[in-house]
């Protein structure tokens, strides 16, 4: 077995930590094995973030850089031999939306013209099985590019979610027009949304369920930014529509903006087999967000970065959203007895991977995380070239 970073008591208390009594007890101090639980959820979305081609001007933007394979080491999760992911997930969108919300090549040559890579499932290994208690099969849903940047140009209109949200109910649950198109689209013509980013993960998790039928399994969903409503549409839809099969589904999304309207948190919070934790950061105005018609979900657990002595104060929108400085408050928060101190060994240099969050007394240069050359490789005949895609084998 190779080397486990970070995962505690997990084996033994996976059905506490992924929500069996709604966390009562645990997040105030937070435990700290649902520290590590959540940090370890919190990785593989974040995962989902750093696996996306951003550069618009490569034909492969909006797509994944790696391949399945190797993707968790690629991206440094810090435990990847406990997962293999099973399938990538491919969106598209039919409303209006802000530029950063999906990538669009500049290339004449684009990949895709309408569709984007946005996230992966994955199921526990035999390692990690043994690790994590149970075969847990994941749901990671990538996040947005800047969202903080962009939100106030984004429609708010709630649209009906009944075919997702306890189908044949007499109440009415609703849910952000654009969170529901990314997750609903699909397009018979398109060589990646043929199913949509919907269909995609429940045909892969009632798959992943019927492989492992005689094993105790678990479904935990996770998410930052756009791919914490994705997670949490996506939550809900597998336990209303039985995917579950009575397994126990959780989900832990960062930096959530609100999903639905009064009815969907109504249905949402009485669905039985259904957890979610809400990791929010104090000041990060992404969750106050859409103000109007909308209501949280789920449990709350709140964090403050800028309780950290490690972090610029005050910071900033953007380094108040970001994914690393979510799991570097999971990592020190202390809770409403106030203060910060790192009970997990979370590396602080991870908080600048894609942002300027770290004090420059460390001497961590910002934005640091790239590919090798921005993927350009120089050939044999001594000329450059763009090559950051890796085909599945």
């Amino acid at each position: 077995m190779s080397l486990v970073r970070g995962i505690g008591n997990v084996a033994r208390r996976w059905r506490e930590l992924n929500g069996m009594n709604y966390w009562k007890g645990l997040l105030d101090p937070l435990d700290v094995d649902l520290r590590r639980n959540i940090i370890n959820y919190g990785e593989l979305s974040q995962a989902a973030y750093t696996g996306l081609n951003r550069e618009r001007r490569s034909r492969y933007a909006g797509s994944c850089l790696f391949n399945r394979r190797d993707f968790l080491s690629r991206v440094d999760v810090s435990n990847p031999d406990l997962y293999e992911i099973t399938k990538f997930i491919y969106a598209m969108c039919t409303v209006s939306l802000p530029d950063g919300f999906m990538v669009k090549s500049l290339s004449k040559a684009a990949w895709s013209r309408q569709s984007n890579w946005m996230g992966f499932v994955a199921v526990a290994t035999d390692e990690g099985k043994e690790v994590l208690g149970r075969r847990d099969v994941v749901v990671a849903w990538r996040g947005t590019i800047r969202m903080v940047e962009w939100m106030d140009d984004l429609d708010i209109s709630l649209v009906p979610a009944s075919e997702i949200v306890l189908p044949g109910s007499a109440i009415n649950p609703c849910v952000h027009g654009g969170w529901l198109s990314v997750y609903t689209t699909a397009d018979p013509g398109s060589p990646y949304n043929q199913e949509s980013a919907r269909h995609q993960v429940l045909n892969e998790v009632k798959r992943i369920q019927n492989l492992y039928k005689n094993e105790e399994t678990s479904i935990t969903i996770t998410g930052h930014s756009l791919g914490a409503a994705l997670a949490t549409i996506n939550a809900i839809d597998i336990v209303s529509n039985g995917y579950n099969k009575s397994c126990p589904v959780s989900a832990f999304v960062f930096g959530s903006p609100r999903v639905g309207n009064p009815d969907f948190q109504k249905a949402f919070d009485s669905t039985i087999d259904l957890r979610l934790l809400r990791v929010r950061n104090s000041p990060d105005v992404v969750p106050k967000w859409p103000k109007l018609g909308y209501n949280d979900v789920g449990t709350e657990l709140l964090i403050d970065t800028g309780e950290s002595p490690y972090l610029k104060a005050p910071g900033n929108p953007l380094t108040w959203h970001d994914m690393e400085c979510y799991m570097h408050g999971v990592a020190g928060t202390q809770g409403s007895s106030g203060g910060f101190k790192l009970l997990v060994d979370r590396d602080i240099a991870l908080v600048n991977k894609h942002e300027d969050a770290l004090k420059n007394e460390y001497s961590i240069p910002s934005s640091w995380w790239v590919v090798q050359n921005k993927g350009m490789v120089k050939g044999k005949d001594g000329r450059w070239h763009l090559a950051d895609h890796e085909d599945d084998d």
